[in-house]
């Protein structure tokens, strides 16, 4: 019997790909090697940036690279493709429409498990792309929860830990993450949404609350275990629960 493939659209950014893919091998009940996750993993760093594109600081399109790092990966035998990095999914559609297999929306399956845990207000962490794409606003506003996002100061402080601090390799200023979070709670967010996966690598190096904040990559990890026939483990129980009944 054929097991199903899993490419893993990477290098956006590289660090990213690599720790989904961690995320893959740890959460699969597995006792030998063959009972992980069959994987193509691409690694296309040179993607131009995509929030410098969305919002209009650069004229170099991601997409046709994006493309072609997926038609390889479909051409290598990929049955289904994921994406670990939340801007990149403002492409979503055009990606759909132009590949024969399914991509598994990160921002879809996140809000969709939030929700089914009656989660009625989420403050989103992310890029000034992501935000400003409104890609998770939209989703929460389909599934009736509400998205709340930081002030302009408190979003350039995002910004800046994303791209100056893990991005560059630097230690993340975890006093001033932690402040924004403060003010997000503040405002009755009942889930922080890590809607940069530079910031579930932050999760990854620091002690974040399970409770408190959701890890997209983690979500799209257990929906990937879960399509691919295997068995997820060490997630929340009640996430495993939602997986398997969608499935």
């Amino acid at each position: 019997m054929k097991h199903p493939v899993l490419g893993i659209l990477g290098g956006l950014g590289p660090a990213s790909g690599a720790y989904f893919y961690q995320l893959l091998i740890k959460h699969t009940k597995a006792a030998r090697d063959a009972d992980h996750l069959d994987v193509l993993l691409s690694g296309c760093a040179s993607t131009p940036d995509r929030t410098d594109f969305i919002l209009g600081k650069s004229a170099v399109d991601p997409l046709p690279d994006m493309l072609a790092s997926a038609r390889a990966l479909v051409g290598a035998g990929a049955d289904l493709l994921a994406i670990p990095c939340n801007t990149a999914h403002y492409f979503y559609d055009a990606l759909m429409s132009a590949l024969d297999v399914p991509v598994i929306n990160l921002i879809r399956e996140t809000v969709d498990w939030l929700a089914d845990g009656k989660v009625k207000k989420i403050g989103l962490l992310a890029t000034d792309g992501t935000v400003q794409s409104g890609a998770y606003r939209k989703v929460c506003e389909e599934m009736d929860v509400g998205c709340i996002c930081p002030d302009a100061a408190d979003q350039a402080q995002i910004m800046r830990i994303i791209y100056d601090e893990i991005k560059a390799g630097k230690p993340a200023d975890t006093g001033a993450f932690s402040a924004v979070c403060e003010r997000l709670r503040s405002k009755g967010c009942e889930r922080l949404i890590l809607g940069c996966t530079e910031l579930s690598l932050l999760a990854k190096e620091t002690d974040l609350s399970d409770g408190e904040f959701v890890d997209p990559l983690a979500v799209l990890a257990c929906r990937c275990i879960t399509l691919c026939g295997k068995e997820p483990v060490g997630f929340a129980q009640a996430m495993i629960d939602f997986e398997r009944k969608k499935s």
